[in-house]
């Protein structure tokens, strides 16, 4: 009798488990399309960024090659933060950004830029939202300057 009613409960607990997993929502990495996705979002972004007459300022100086590091960083971390199998092997943001002198105006350029670039993408409002306030969780170590 033991034995059936231990049996029992972990059929239950298995269904249950089963159920709670088909009742989540699946990643921010796989509800924005997955890499290839975020790849095209972030050479758009990026792209934005570098090419801004008030930001250009923090990509002179770089190498072909070490656009291509910063765009692929980009890329990883994005993927990490939105849930996808990346790993992001960068430094943290606040040593990455230290001594550039980014201001809350070269900030809030930003973020016009990555709405932009996800209007352009049509992420969808809820996605879109997400992906905010993920980077915007950041700020504080990028911001440095005046």
């Amino acid at each position: 009798m033991k034995l059936r009613l231990l049996a029992l409960a972990a059929m239950i607990a298995l269904g249950a488990s089963a159920a709670s997993a088909a009742d989540q929502k699946p990643s921010l990495y796989k509800r924005l399309g997955g890499y290839d996705a975020l790849a095209a979002v972030t050479d758009d972004f990026v792209g934005r960024l570098a090419t801004d007459p008030k930001l250009s300022k923090f990509f002179v100086g770089h190498s072909t090659d070490s656009l291509h590091r910063i765009r692929q960083l980009v890329l990883d971390q994005l993927c990490a933060a939105t849930g996808g199998p990346c790993f992001y092997l960068g430094r943290d943001m606040k040593t990455t950004h230290a001594g550039l002198g980014i201001t809350d105006a070269d900030w809030d350029i930003t973020v016009i830029h990555l709405n932009e670039t996800l209007d352009k993408f049509h992420v969808p409002a809820e996605e879109h939202q997400e992906v905010v306030s993920a980077i915007g969780g950041f700020k504080a170590d990028i911001v440095t300057g005046h």
